[in-house]
């Protein structure tokens, strides 16, 4: 199943060298409301509803360049993790409320682009984004602005209190030492739990990659329902470990919690965050003029003060806690295969797992 993607990764490392860069970004929305509530933003056309996963303390720095340029547009920020963006976005096929998606997982974006949901649009500036980043198709369907990576969390404090070696790899994190020491995302509901659990099934193979899972189940006291909440414990001292991602562990270690930053040994599960174009019938200017915004110049330096990877290449210097190369750090990922497995793939999960999952918010 690896011989297209193994192309693709091959092209990928070798054919530019990617703006490498990170560095923590704070903020909040204040236009974002939460998608569980069942409330849907009314709005003209000159307000536009936004559906994303990116972090709650990304978006408004990220929003600033649009909002100054665009004063007479409001933006309707719908956040929520990777898992349940997808699920509403879904639920909404054949009524959709959103007009915009936006850093939403590749992964996700594929599954509404095989139920007919995107429409089809070549944003402005879309030859500055690499190829590597963006649908095939011509116009694409979605374009991607970076990617982002699994990685541990580690509470140095808390280890050593616990006489816990800091794991530097997958194989590491199933010995017996770590029983009940790692907390992990959801991958129904976590964008990055599922690009994790992706990527155990890949490195392994479907057979071992299951196997090594319960292995892991065994040392793990709860899955959560967030990309960066098991990070977020780590830091808190609630737990030793927390399986996140890249952006929140270095994040965290660069704002002086007591946190190690471990990018396995075997490669990290990674995933595209990107963006696309609803269909509908009503389908408003401002949802293509925020489009064009979202992988323009200005805000690419936002992200590449985020993330490591990044679409449109930027100046933007790469700090501390990050690997030499990161490319080299991101494993053969096979996205279509991803897409087209992931229902199976959740809902094994659920039937194995899901008793150690943490409740769901009212």
């Amino acid at each position: 199943m690896f011989k297209q993607w193994s192309k693709f990764i091959a092209i990928f490392l070798s054919a530019f060298a990617l703006t490498l860069t990170i560095a923590a970004c704070t903020g909040s929305s204040t236009n974002s409301q939460s998608p569980t509530t069942g409330n849907s933003p009314a709005g003209g056309a000159d307000s536009i509803t936004v559906y994303t996963a990116l972090e709650d303390d990304q978006i408004s720095g990220y929003l600033e360049s649009f909002e100054q340029a665009n004063p007479n547009t409001e933006v309707n920020i719908v956040r929520d993790s990777t898992g349940v963006v997808t699920a509403k976005l879904l639920a909404e096929k054949d009524n959709p409320q959103a007009d915009v998606v936006w850093g939403l997982a590749v992964s996700s974006l594929l599954v509404a682009d095989e139920q007919g949901m995107l429409e089809p649009y070549a944003p402005q500036g879309l030859e500055q984004v690499q190829a590597q980043f963006r649908d095939e198709a011509n116009p694409p369907h979605w374009v991607g602005i970076d990617a982002w990576m699994s990685a541990f969390c580690v509470n140095t404090i808390e280890a050593e209190k616990k006489n816990l070696p800091i794991p530097q790899s997958w194989d590491d994190l199933i010995k017996p030492e770590y029983k009940g020491q790692i907390v992990m995302s959801n991958p129904a509901s976590s964008g990055t739990g599922f690009l994790s659990v992706s990527a155990i099934l890949q490195l392994k193979g479907e057979e071992a990659g299951w196997t090594y899972l319960d292995a892991l189940h065994e040392n793990v006291a709860q899955y959560m329902h967030s990309g960066s909440k098991p990070c977020k414990a780590a830091g808190a001292g609630e737990y030793p470990i927390g399986i996140s991602f890249d952006y929140r562990a270095i994040k965290q270690k660069n704002d002086g919690e007591p946190i190690e930053a471990v990018f396995p040994r075997e490669g990290s599960g990674w995933d595209i965050e990107a963006n696309a174009l609803v269909k509908k019938a009503d389908i408003k200017e401002a949802s293509r003029t925020f489009l064009d915004w979202a992988i323009s110049d200005e805000v690419s330096k936002k992200y590449a003060e985020s993330f490591p990877i990044t679409a449109v290449q930027t100046d933007v210097p790469i700090p501390a806690g990050y690997p030499a190369d990161p490319l080299k750090q991101l494993i053969p990922n096979d996205f279509k295969w991803a897409a087209a497995n992931r229902d199976a793939i959740l809902t094994e999960w659920t039937e194995r797992y899901d008793s150690k999952s943490e409740p769901k918010s009212s």
